[in-house]
């Protein structure tokens, strides 16, 4: 199926599970509420924590919350074994002030999946800024569905071993994952990047970053593969 744009629609929701059964409802979407809800105020209590301290309230709570949630992306058969994720050591060298420019491309695009289906956007601006003294720039995408949010992936040469080949999410407002930033200036802390759902269940189908989201050199800040 395509829609009037010519891009084919999502066939499956973005990172989210789907309603369920007449008889699991309202509890699946509730828990669903209270889960995205859980993630926009732990970015909340971020925002108004110096960064490191925010950096280990999140990943705690991240944690606490992938253990137990019934909304959490790891199986419900492997949550009581679940040790924790895994992540490089914080480094503050990784957090940068991005100055959102024009984007590079007009029109809607196609964001790719790790399984079926496509999420459709338009770039809205580049986010333009520098990492240990070397410049570079990430675009920022609309949503045209979804909750009309803002969404920034990434890949780097971390991909394939030290993290996911598909790249990371670094920021995602539909589901309040938001670092702050105003007056065209946004806040892109790349020791917050963290895995799509698929890396932890396959039968999700997520978006994963497009190529032009790709950074030329390892971002060794975020979540990361392996055991903890």
């Amino acid at each position: 199926m395509a829609d009037r744009e010519g891009v084919p629609a999502v066939t499956r929701p973005f990172e989210d599970g789907e309603p369920g059964p007449l008889e699991e409802e309202p509890r699946r979407s509730l828990e669903l509420w209270d889960w995205r809800r859980s993630v926009a105020d732990l970015y909340a209590v971020v925002r108004s924590l110096p960064p490191e301290e925010g950096w280990q309230r999140w990943r705690a709570e991240r944690d606490r919350r992938f253990a137990a949630h019934p909304q959490s992306p790891i199986p419900p058969g492997e949550r009581s074994s679940f040790g924790g994720l895994a992540y490089f050591d914080y480094d503050p060298g990784l957090r940068a002030l991005a100055e959102v420019g024009p984007p590079g491309v007009s029109g809607p695009v196609g964001l790719p999946h790790s399984g079926d289906g496509i999420t459709r956007a338009r770039p809205m601006g580049t986010a333009h800024f520098e990492i240990g003294g070397r410049p570079a720039a990430l675009p920022i995408f609309r949503l045209l569905a979804y909750g009309d949010g803002f969404f920034v992936p990434f890949r780097d040469l971390t991909n394939g071993h030290d993290t996911y080949g598909g790249g990371r999410y670094l920021i995602d407002t539909v589901k309040g994952a938001d670092l702050g930033g105003a007056g065209g200036i946004v806040v892109l802390d790349f020791n917050f990047s963290y895995h799509p759902s698929c890396v932890y269940d396959p039968s999700w189908s997520c978006p994963l970053a497009p190529q032009d989201s790709n950074l030329p050199f390892e971002m060794r800040a975020g979540e990361r593969l392996g055991p903890r």
